[in-house]
């Protein structure tokens, strides 16, 4: 019996010891990640350049300009090539995001919109980045 309790203590100790060492991502040391923004990595919404980035995304300077250079050949008003929605307004991109799953489209590898690539990486996070900061105009 004795045997049997050093074993489960060496293997309880080769556990605790392979835990704590084992993953490659310390939450405490590991970096910021960086946030879609202006680039600049600033996490402090002052813009002072100086974190990771939280800059805030809005809709007339960071999303229509996606919106026009990589949807509306498709998603103009009026949509053509069967689309089947518009997205010039923020009301139309908002609802988009919202009723008809475009963050998913975009994101998707086996049906993505655009359908002749995904958006770069980049790209689709500032797009996640302004719907998560509340769809700022």
């Amino acid at each position: 019996m004795k045997k049997m309790k050093v074993i489960l203590g060496a293997v309880a100790l080769a556990a605790v010891v392979s835990c704590s060492k084992g993953g490659d991502s310390d939450p405490v040391n590991d970096p910021p990640v960086n946030n879609p923004g202006n680039g600049s990595g600033d996490d402090s919404g002052d813009g002072s350049g100086d974190g990771a980035g939280t800059d805030p995304v809005s809709y007339q300077a960071d999303i229509a300009p996606i919106m026009s250079s990589s949807c509306t050949n498709c998603h103009g008003d009026p949509p053509t090539q069967a689309a089947p929605m518009a997205l010039v307004t923020l009301a139309q991109v908002r609802s988009a995001v919202e009723d008809r799953g475009l963050i998913s489209r975009i994101n998707s590898t086996s049906n993505p919109m655009p359908p002749d690539g995904r958006l770069p990486q980049a790209t689709r996070d500032l797009i996640q980045a302004w719907v998560d900061q509340g769809f700022p105009e």
